[in-house]
């Protein structure tokens, strides 16, 4: 088994007064060459918006684009006639493909909205792009672990071009389980929403992650009541 710890304040960071935003990997302007990306987990963004404001439209291509609120309310529109309202417990996908110009707005003009912008290297490149949302039912995450995304249509929660598993757990304090990857040679990388736990025998804090590879399973133990969202992905590009 091999591990990378990145702490909560190792990341990088950039305040624009309507957007605070903290970067695992680099983005925009924060440069690190050490962390690039995670096998194909390449961007994980901790964002917080001021009410009113958003991300106007802008285009992406070849990347699976992630959203998950965390507080508030995040309102979505794209160039294919797609708009929605994603809320916590909610998972949004947007396959941008051959290209696609989207807006990410704060849907409320008095609140912040916090949430998780995470992108994914593709398996596929110029796939028609495609946008989905689900709901998700927080009893399905109390001590275990909550399939949101998967490779599958078929499978549970919203699907992506690549072969990647996410899960959501809410544990309570004291509880341990087992995470087994779903393909052999993925890795996972595991950050800390709220709480403290012990992942892999490795302490972790609120936002901190830990990416754990050559391994087919490991322990999950929480030190506190911890949420979690385990990203198991393709380490090879």
């Amino acid at each position: 088994m091999n591990t990378t710890l990145h702490t909560a304040s190792s990341r990088g960071h950039a305040n624009h007064g309507w957007l605070n935003s903290y970067h695992t990997f680099s983005f925009a302007g924060y440069h690190n060459p050490n962390r690039i990306h995670f096998g194909v987990l390449r961007v994980l963004n901790d964002d917080t918006v001021a009410g009113g404001m958003g991300f106007g439209t802008h285009p992406h291509d070849n990347m699976e684009i992630i959203s998950i609120p965390l507080a508030g309310t995040l309102e979505h529109r794209d160039n294919t006639g797609n708009h929605g309202v994603i809320r916590p417990g909610d998972v949004q996908v947007m396959s941008a493909g051959t290209g696609i110009a989207h807006s990410e707005k704060n849907h409320s003009r008095s609140e912040e909205v916090k949430f998780l912008q995470i992108w994914v290297f593709p398996n596929q490149r110029n796939v028609p792009p495609r946008y989905d949302q689900q709901s998700f039912r927080a009893e399905d995450r109390h001590n275990q672990f909550q399939q949101v995304l998967s490779p599958s249509p078929d499978d549970a929660g919203v699907w992506i071009h690549q072969d990647a598993w996410f899960h959501l757990a809410d544990f309570d304090a004291g509880f341990t389980a087992e995470y087994t990857l779903k393909k052999s040679g993925n890795g996972v990388y595991v950050f800390v929403l709220e709480g403290d736990a012990a992942v892999a025998g490795q302490a972790l804090h609120r936002r901190d992650g830990l990416g754990i590879w050559d391994a087919a399973s490991f322990p999950v133990q929480a030190t506190s009541d911890t949420r979690l969202l385990l990203m198991e992905v393709p380490m090879s590009l």
